[in-house]
């Protein structure tokens, strides 16, 4: 069995965002060069989500509401921000969406339903993440 480790940098211009990375996972699979297993792709970041979904900017825009709804950003609301931070609804926001993802990789290819593709979430931005992309298989 071989493994194989990759990690992207991000740091996107506003607090959150949603970035299809879908493209930057399938380079490492290729570059692994493993045919067969399991690629797992996960926030490094407290305040920042991996997650599959539909590559919809309506239904981007429509996670953005409704997770503002479920943890708003409100400096007073929350007792975490008592220790000087402001980014409580960011820690909530990402238990929300998860941590990671794991794509069975099937002939040197991410092995997709139907308009998966691999996203990553940012809820306190503005400077640079880590994501890692960790690959295992033949």
């Amino acid at each position: 069995m071989k493994s194989y480790r990759k990690e992207l940098v991000f740091n996107t211009p506003t607090k959150v965002a949603f970035l299809n990375i879908t493209p930057h996972v399938e380079e490492a699979v290729k570059e692994s060069g493993i045919k067969e297993g399991l690629c797992l792709v996960n926030a490094m970041h407290i305040t920042a989500s991996v997650f599959i979904n539909d590559d919809e900017k309506g239904l981007h825009y429509d996670f953005e509401k409704w997770l503002e709804e479920i943890a708003p950003f409100s400096p007073h609301r929350y007792k975490h921000n008592l220790t000087g931070e402001d980014n409580a609804h960011a820690h909530l926001k990402r238990q929300i969406m998860g941590r990671e993802v794991v794509v069975a990789i099937t002939n040197g290819k991410l092995d997709f339903g139907p308009w998966e593709q691999i996203f990553y979430g940012e809820f306190d931005g503005k400077r640079p993440k880590r994501v890692l992309i960790k690959i295992i298989g033949e």
